[in-house]
């Protein structure tokens, strides 16, 4: 089966590489976290920059600060902690240090969604999406592997203003290909088909891949789409998914209220209506297990969302 044998990579391991590559090059670059060294993978970072580590210590609300103090100073500060805390924590000093100031600070959530799993539901993140994208000049991005990790840090460094990184620390196998430019706004398609389309992004991403080749056995051609920018979201994508397949299910790690699937249908119900689904954590707290567990819990294993493809397929016909 498609990926059963593939490699994973820890999404974090490439955040890291590529922050100290562009670090060795820009002395302007820093990194700020929350007593998350290890967590964050800064261990490397550490030892070649020691002057350009800041440690706030368990003070998610002074560390966004920090960062937005660095920033107007001239700096690039990377802010990264685990994303439930960095999200929920210190929310209002995102919305007004970074958000309202236009501050030039790059927020990186550490595992985030479901991937600490049995910690339980105090370090679940699933409502990330929803309260940073309802958040103005804040790009809210979520890469599907290590290849996009790479290439969404190195337009994050260019990119004049804040933003969000969503990253994992589920392994997961490679999607896109070696040297993929990220472009905020933009989907990419990792196969195409006409029977309907499935959107996803961070793990879920090759789920849906997984999915959709058993979807084949099935006679059903389900076109694939890799949104890791869900703000702002790909509109002519999701319109023409639309358009040429005529149903659409969203998967996500994440309750379905206010995140990819809610940025999809909002584009669909004012665009072009077609039958939809959102795959998600359905409004609920997530419950103690392994993070693929869970998924798997949450009717998120590829052959379930294979099964809620197809019953889509059947109501558009």
């Amino acid at each position: 089966m498609l990926f059963q044998n593939a490699e994973r990579h820890d999404c974090r391991n490439a955040f890291t590489s590529v922050l100290e590559e562009l670090a060795a090059s820009n002395s302007d670059i820093v990194a700020v976290c929350n007593d998350s060294v290890g967590s964050s993978k800064l261990g490397g970072f550490k030892e070649k920059f020691p002057e350009r580590l800041i440690n706030v210590g368990i003070a998610e609300q002074n560390m966004v600060g920090v960062g937005a103090g660095l920033a107007n100073g001239g700096k690039i500060p990377f802010v990264c902690a685990a994303s439930p805390f960095l999200t929920g924590r210190a929310l209002e000093q995102i919305k007004a240090d970074i958000a309202y100031s236009m501050t030039n600070v790059k927020l990186v959530g550490i595992s985030s969604g479901m991937a600490y799993g049995e910690l339980g539901p105090t370090h679940h993140s699933i409502e990330d999406f929803a309260w940073i994208r309802a958040l103005p000049n804040v790009p809210v991005v979520a890469p599907a592997d290590r290849i996009e990790t790479a290439a969404a840090i190195r337009w994050a460094a260019e990119h004049d203003g804040g933003c969000f990184l969503r990253l994992s620390r589920v392994g997961v196998p490679d999607l896109l290909p070696e040297g993929h430019v990220f472009e905020l706004g933009k989907a990419n398609m990792l196969r195409d088909g006409h029977d309907l389309t499935i959107i996803a992004n961070g793990v879920l991403s090759h789920r849906a891949m997984i999915a959709a080749s058993l979807l084949d056995e099935r006679g059903i051609r389900a076109r694939v789409l890799n949104m890791a920018s869900v703000r702002p979201i790909d509109e002519a994508a999701i319109i023409a998914a639309a358009v040429e397949t005529g149903a659409i299910l969203t998967c996500e790690e994440h309750t379905i209220f206010g995140g990819l699937g809610s940025a999809v249908a909002e584009v669909v119900v004012e665009t072009q209506p077609v039958p939809m689904k959102r795959l998600g954590v359905p409004g609920v707290f997530a419950h103690t297990a392994s993070a693929n567990a869970l998924l798997d819990d949450f009717g998120m294993a590829p052959e379930a969302i294979a099964d809620s493809a197809a019953d889509l397929v059947r109501r558009k016909r």
